[in-house]
C-alpha cells in the first residue's frame, strides 16, 4: 500500500514539475518570439500612403515617402501630354512592355488619369534619385529635350511618363507603384482599387 502511495505521489509530483517547466519555458519563449514581430514602425513603413494633390499646380512635382522610396506625383499639363508621343522613336519601351507597371498604367501615360504621372523616383540604373527637369530644351539637356527627368549619376534621361532614352545606362522604364484614386484629390499610394498591395 505504502508503495502504491509513493508511486501515486511521485506521478503528481512528476506532472506537477512538467506544468510549472513547459509554463516557465512558454514564459521566457514570449519575449523571444515577439522580438521576431515587425515593429510598429516596421508594418507602417510597408503600409499604404495618402497623397493630397488638390494644391498640386499643373506642371508642379509632389514627392511623398512609401516604404523608404521616394514617390513622385507629376501634375502633367496638356502640353507636357501632348510631346510623349513624339518621343517615342527616341525610347526603349515607349509602349512599356516591361511590366514595371501595374497593367491598368500600361498606356502611353502610364497613369490611371492621363494628367498625373504617380512613379517610384529611382533610377532603374543604379538607383540614384533623378531630377525633375520640366523646362523644355535646356542647354545643358538639348534642343530636343521636352521635359522630364535626368539622372545626375550616370546621366540617365525618363521623359514626363517615366519612359527611359536610348543610349542611356538605365535599362528600363521607372517604376510606377500600384495606387488608386479614393476621391478626386487624394490618392492612395501601394495598394489598388481591390485592395492589392
Amino acid at each position: 500500500m505504502q508503495a502504491q502511495l509513493n508511486k501515486t505521489r511521485r506521478r503528481l509530483l512528476v506532472a506537477a514539475t512538467s506544468l510549472v517547466g513547459a509554463a516557465g519555458v512558454g514564459y521566457a519563449l514570449v519575449p523571444f518570439v515577439s522580438a521576431m514581430n515587425p515593429s510598429a514602425k516596421a508594418r507602417a513603413a510597408g503600409a499604404p500612403v495618402r497623397a493630397d494633390i488638390s494644391k498640386l499646380e499643373p506642371g508642379a512635382l509632389l514627392r511623398v515617402e512609401w516604404r523608404g522610396q521616394p514617390i513622385w506625383i507629376v501634375h502633367r499639363t496638356q502640353a507636357m501630354l501632348e510631346a510623349l508621343p513624339s518621343l517615342d522613336p527616341k525610347l526603349v519601351d515607349p509602349g512599356s512592355a516591361v511590366p514595371q507597371q501595374p497593367e491598368y498604367c500600361q498606356n502611353p501615360t502610364r497613369s490611371i488619369k492621363p494628367e498625373y504621372l504617380v512613379a517610384i523616383g529611382i533610377c532603374t540604373h543604379l538607383g540614384c534619385s533623378p531630377t525633375y527637369r520640366p523646362e523644355v530644351a535646356p542647354d545643358d539637356l538639348g534642343a530636343d529635350w521636352k521635359g522630364g527627368f535626368f539622372c545626375p549619376c550616370h546621366g540617365s534621361r525618363f521623359d514626363l511618363a517615366g519612359r527611359v532614352y536610348k543610349g542611356v545606362p538605365a535599362p528600363t522604364n521607372l517604376v510606377i507603384p500600384k495606387y488608386t484614386y479614393l476621391d478626386d484629390t487624394t490618392l492612395l499610394i501601394g495598394e489598388d482599387g481591390q485592395g492589392n498591395a
